[in-house]
């Protein structure tokens, strides 16, 4: 008793354990000593977050995660080392995952009746981001809905960008079909005019003849819906003229708006100006029928007076007629053009060139229509 307690004796195992050897009353103590190992705390990586098992202590693990939409990149376990450090580089969230966008599905419409093109609507759909949910706007590319859509297959995309510039896209068909009856021709000696494209439904293609030759048939027919014309295939007949009316007036109407008459008249039929204007309107048939006009001769005189339309012969009394109403004198030569509505339009009392009677005619407001349908009808006389 009262003797000193011997000093302990310090053993350094590491450097964070301590040994002290003590010999207290004949016995001998080991005492232990511990400062614990800790790593720097994890910082948190944005859009996700980690999980450990022991805090930022030595031997802990701990294990990161990110938020929906969004990619760990790094490693995903890290663990606190000896030497305070991680075994990793901390990880962190990107947004890979592309924005989902889902197109409408349009089926194939019909062109409206007696239109090439059908007006399509549809929803613009809306794009959806599993991460942020921030989207730039919708970006299309084609025809937006609502429009006229002409006839064929018409391809419609849809494209969305989120934040990270992900992309999102998607694709559909437009199929616009045109109901067709097939193409109609004009008859001969007659002409056609359709509107719309001409065959398809609803179009409407009306007919008439050439002067000189008569409608026989449907005037107009209409593409249907069950791809069939209606009415009945239109032809054009040789104009019949029956000379056995009783007055002439009444073989005038028949002309009416169909043809145009130049009478020539003589007192007989070895007049030498009468005989020079037949050779030259002879040669010029092919503009006389470009231009609808039938040649009416009156030879002589009452009784023996002649009237003659090509192969038929009037009687004496109806050229007799003919003559009185259009005022033609009786013992010369003379010439009258007569229009479509009757109408007396030109007299000649000596030859005239073929020629300058077309040019006439050619100014008449009806012949400039007739001129535009010949055209498009590639109807023309060879010079």
């Amino acid at each position: 008793p009262g003797a000193p307690s011997p000093r302990p004796l310090l053993l350094f195992l590491d450097s964070e354990t301590k040994l002290y050897r003590q010999n207290l009353r004949n016995a001998e103590y080991l005492i232990f000593s511990f400062s614990e190992k800790r790593c720097p705390t994890l910082a948190m990586p944005a859009n996700g977050g980690f999980k450990c098992v022991d805090g930022a202590y030595f031997n802990s693990r701990c294990e990161y995660y990110c938020s929906p939409g969004y990619t760990l990149k790094g490693e995903r376990t890290v663990t606190c080392m000896d030497n305070k450090a991680w075994s990793g580089r901390p990880a962190f969230c990107v947004d890979m995952e592309p924005p989902r966008i889902k197109c409408p599905s349009v089926k194939e419409r019909i062109a409206e009746p007696n239109k090439l093109t059908v007006r399509v609507s549809w929803e613009t759909p809306e794009g959806r981001d599993t991460a942020d949910g921030i989207l730039t706007d919708v970006i299309l590319k084609g025809l937006p809905p609502g429009s006229h859509f002409p006839e064929g297959d018409h391809k419609i995309q849809y494209t969305v960008y989120d934040r990270a510039e992900n992309k999102g896209t998607c694709k559909f068909r437009v199929k616009v079909r045109v109901k067709r009856c097939g193409k109609l021709n004009a008859p001969e000696n007659g002409y056609m005019k359709c509107s719309s494209d001409g065959d398809n439904y609803g179009a409407t293609c009306e007919f008439s003849c050439i002067g000189g030759y008569e409608l026989q048939g449907s005037p107009a027919r209409v593409c249907q819906s069950n791809l069939a014309w209606s009415g009945t295939e239109p032809t054009c007949a040789a104009m019949n003229v029956n000379v056995g009316v009783r007055t002439a007036a009444a073989l005038l109407d028949q002309f009416y708006e169909k043809r145009r008459l130049l009478i020539v008249s003589t007192p007989t039929a070895r007049n030498l100006l009468y005989r020079l204007q037949l050779g030259m309107l002879q040669q010029a048939q092919c503009g006389l029928d470009l231009r609808h006009i039938t040649v009416v001769e009156l030879v002589g005189v009452f009784p023996t007076l002649i009237g003659r339309i090509g192969a038929k012969i009037m009687p004496p009394a109806l050229a007799l007629q003919l003559r009185l109403l259009l005022r033609i004198p009786l013992y010369s030569f003379s010439m009258v053009l007569v229009d479509k509505h009757g109408m007396d339009k030109e007299r000649y009392v000596s030859l005239v060139m073929p020629v300058a009677l077309f040019n006439l005619i050619d100014t008449f407001p009806l012949r400039k229509e007739e001129m535009v349908l010949q055209a498009e009808m590639g109807q023309t006389c060879s010079t």
